[in-house]
């Protein structure tokens, strides 16, 4: 099993969401995150005074699939986050040892 966790522009959610829902993902993890890369923030101008802006708002997502679905689930993500502009974001795909289901105790595939 694949964990992938990808940090996108919060305005991309619902498009992300419908291209994983197409590939066959059942479920996801959403989180509200800021953060900076490249972007290194912006100056906003309040009441007349200037300050800068070093954290932007970002949505983290995180799915965990099967093996042979992973490939599937980064390039949607990837297709539909996609604005061609700095701070699209990032995908990070690592390995799931084991998932256990509280409620009925499921292992692994059948957790999932």
């Amino acid at each position: 099993m694949k964990k992938i966790e990808a940090i996108i522009k919060p305005f991309k959610l619902d498009e992300v969401k419908e291209a994983l829902h197409e590939v066959g993902v059942t479920g996801i993890t959403v989180l509200e995150a800021k953060g900076f890369g490249r972007q290194k923030g912006h100056t906003e101008l309040y009441r007349g005074a200037e300050y800068v802006v070093d954290f932007l708002p970002k949505v983290k997502l995180e799915v965990v699939v099967a093996e042979e679905l992973a490939d599937r689930v980064i390039e949607a993500i990837a297709g539909a986050a996609q604005t061609g502009r700095i701070g699209d974001g990032k995908i990070f795909v690592s390995t799931i040892e084991t998932a256990i289901r509280i409620r009925t105790g499921e292992r692994d595939a059948d957790a999932v």
